[in-house]
């Protein structure tokens, strides 16, 4: 299903948006009609990466992405996605902490420990999200998701992404904020429960990279199924 057009809003910052999640969900969501701000350590790095972006989406994307530093991203977002490795997760949020208070966090991050990374890791915090949660504090809404789609994918806007998305969170509202964004890039999104559920959301992905070497496959995903709900 291709991206939806939604109205629009205020702007989402992706830190860590010029790796493959991060780009390819700023894409989908400018062509859902979104502002997105692109977040590196770099400012160079982020406007260039913006830049490419802006290229390859045309027209549709004039006056909707720009790049920025971290910090400044996070400052300029109503909604802070982070999509950055989990050895870089600790020290990006610490860099951000003060600029997201008040806000939903949305975390996508998988605590993967190189090289074994098919094994499913549960970090002393119990998930990443969880870790987030702790280091940010209770003024910001954590939100788990996104975890389990191939970055490739989501890049081929036209595509169906051939994942389902899991949602884990403690606030409702940020929940279905955040299930709303998902569909909006043309993704399904469910309730999954709350924050703690993260850890099987988190560890789920390394199953999907030990089933995409064992079969020789690229983007495996998840599918819920035998669930009707009103649309």
């Amino acid at each position: 299903m291709p991206p939806q057009p939604t109205p629009r809003a205020g702007a989402i910052a992706i830190i860590g948006g010029t790796g493959a999640e991060g780009s390819g969900l700023a894409m989908r969501w400018v062509a859902a009609g979104h502002d997105v701000i692109i977040g590196s350590r770099s400012a160079e790095k982020a406007q260039r990466r913006a830049a490419e972006l802006l290229e390859a989406l045309g027209p549709r994307a004039r006056g909707r992405l720009r790049g920025l530093p971290n910090a400044e991203a996070a400052a300029a977002g109503e909604l802070v996605v982070i999509t950055v490795p989990y050895g870089a997760h600790r020290a990006t949020l610490e860099a951000i902490r003060e600029k997201v208070q008040g806000k939903v966090v949305v975390d996508c991050t998988v605590p993967l420990r190189p090289p074994e990374v098919t094994r499913v890791h549960v970090p002393a915090g119990g998930s990443a999200a969880q870790e987030a949660q702790a280091l940010l504090g209770p003024r910001v809404r954590v939100v788990a998701a996104f975890q389990n789609v191939a970055a490739h994918k989501l890049q081929a806007l036209d595509a169906d992404v051939g994942c389902d998305v899991l949602v884990c969170g403690d606030d409702a509202d940020a929940r279905e904020q955040v299930i709303a964004l998902a569909e909006a890039a043309g993704m399904r999104a469910w309730h999954a429960g709350p924050l703690q559920n993260a850890v099987v959301v988190e560890g789920l992905t390394s199953i999907l990279i030990g089933i995409n070497k064992r079969y020789r496959a690229k983007g495996a995903g998840i599918r819920i199924t035998n669930v009707v709900r009103e649309e």
